[in-house]
């Protein structure tokens, strides 16, 4: 019941969340995007299954992070970097998650990331300038918390696993729109393709405990 209630008032919260970027209701933002992770945050504080511990407390700090990236990249002014710092920060968290079951290395699992990967800065290298290297760092940290993700979810087979591999991929998906729009091109679906693919991703992920 806990979990359908929060669920039902994150995706309230993430559609107003959406509406508000499109209207240019800053307000209405600055309440609506922060709330909808604390209530992501909510979700993972209150889980209560059969998952490590330390898996939940990872997942939790890891959301931190993301709450602070939230604000960082919603206020006024350009806080791009402390706001990639604190999303680098909080995948960092999220493959303490995924390897905290001592997995290996899983490297077959790596494969399909290493191609997406290398696509995704060819794409956004020409236009990055002075961010070449931070972007760099950014992509092989958040393409190791997708690869963790996935490689839990084959050695296991568990279906909170796969929760957390899918969010883990959406919010890949979410980074390179939003890298898209802010280095190549600005495109109009922007906002409901980076925040719908993020809240579903975090969500996810929060889910996975």
């Amino acid at each position: 019941m806990m979990v359908t209630s929060l669920s039902l008032l994150i995706l309230v919260s993430a559609l107003w969340t959406i509406q508000a970027k499109y209207r240019g209701l800053e307000r209405h933002e600055y309440v609506a995007k922060p709330l909808t992770t604390i209530l992501i945050l909510l979700l993972a504080v209150t889980r209560d299954g059969a998952g490590d511990p330390f898996y939940q407390a990872a997942i939790v700090v890891g959301l931190g992070f993301s709450l602070a990236g939230d604000v960082f990249l919603m206020l006024p002014g350009d806080r791009f970097v402390p706001g990639l710092a604190s999303f680098l920060l909080a995948h960092l968290a999220y493959i303490v998650a995924f390897t905290s079951g001592g997995m290996g290395l899983s490297l077959v699992s790596l494969a399909p990331f290493l191609p997406l990967m290398a696509v995704m800065y060819g794409v956004l290298a020409p236009h990055l300038g002075e961010m070449k290297v931070p972007v760099l760092l950014y992509e092989v940290v958040i393409i190791a918390m997708a690869w963790r993700a996935w490689a839990r979810w084959a050695q296991t087979d568990d279906t909170a696993a796969l929760l957390g591999a899918i969010g883990a991929v959406l919010f890949v998906a979410s980074d390179a729109a939003l890298a898209v729009n802010r280095f190549v091109g600005r495109f109009k679906a922007v906002h409901a393709l980076v925040l719908g693919t993020y809240f579903c991703a975090q969500w996810l992920i929060a889910l996975s405990i």
